[in-house]
């Protein structure tokens, strides 16, 4: 069944997209060599949390993130951790973003540096 949404809501849903889009933009400016998936954690959720947010992975069904991280052939929904990126490698990041109880959700994949 669909339920349509008054304009109020789709503002709101439209608030909640705008910081996830922002996230992932932040995200892509840091992903470089070195950089930890767990850094790139903890950059996205003071972001998300300075907008008034949350992220809407953490703590989910006890999921520790506040992204998803999969660096290389990682099946999705990868955890982040120390692993640190590396020159030529391809890293999905998966976002969700909480703001006055409705979600916005997306994934994408950057290259660190030249992917052959």
């Amino acid at each position: 069944m669909i339920i349509k949404k008054t304009p109020e809501q789709i503002e709101k849903m439209a608030a909640a997209g705008e910081i996830l889009v922002r996230t992932l933009r932040l995200i892509e400016r840091k992903i470089r060599p070195a950089v930890s998936t767990g850094e790139l954690d903890r950059a996205a959720e003071k972001f998300i949390r300075s907008q008034g947010a949350k992220p809407a992975f953490k703590g989910y069904r006890g999921f520790p993130g506040s992204i998803c991280a999969s660096p290389n052939s990682m099946v999705v929904h990868g955890i982040p951790g120390p692993y640190a990126l590396e020159r030529g490698d391809v890293i999905s990041i998966d976002v969700g973003v909480t703001l006055d109880g409705w979600v916005a959700d997306a994934a994408r994949t950057f290259p660190v540096g030249p992917v052959s």
